[in-house]
């Protein structure tokens, strides 16, 4: 049986791990032990983890600007995929914004992952085509 819980610092390790596993999920610099911390502060409850019998098989960030909603590294271990995980927690995701008073989420979305794209699409979500991403490394 699949649960559902916050994400607290302690699932960091073994988040890490599992987004490691799988493709189009880039852990990076913003991922350390403490920017993870500190993310979690800063969005207390939006993140979450599934598990089975105490074993993480999804994990998920979630936060917001007080503006727009985030969502980073959704991730599902492969023996757990296309059971619905995925869906759920990023479901609980999106009601926890909602109660946050967020109205708008966004996701970047890898264009080399078109398994994530389709599960996005399929989810609800648009793509954006207006929008280009950039970023600057501080």
């Amino acid at each position: 049986m699949i649960s559902t819980r916050e994400f607290v610092i302690d699932d960091h390790k073994e988040a890490v791990a599992l987004w490691r596993l799988l493709d189009g999920i880039e852990v990076a610099e913003g991922d350390s032990e403490n920017e993870i911390a500190n993310y979690l502060s800063r969005n207390p409850g939006l993140s979450r983890v599934a598990e089975e019998n105490g074993k993480m098989v999804g994990a998920v960030l979630c936060g917001h600007d007080g503006r727009r909603g985030l969502i980073y590294h959704l991730g599902v271990l492969p023996d757990y995929q296309g059971k619905g995980i995925g869906k759920l927690l990023a479901d609980e995701c999106i009601a926890l914004l909602r109660k946050a008073g967020i109205t708008r989420a966004l996701i970047l979305v890898a264009q080399s992952n078109p398994h994530a794209h389709a599960f996005w699409l399929r989810s609800g979500w648009e793509d954006v085509p207006e929008v280009m991403v950039m970023g600057l490394d501080l």
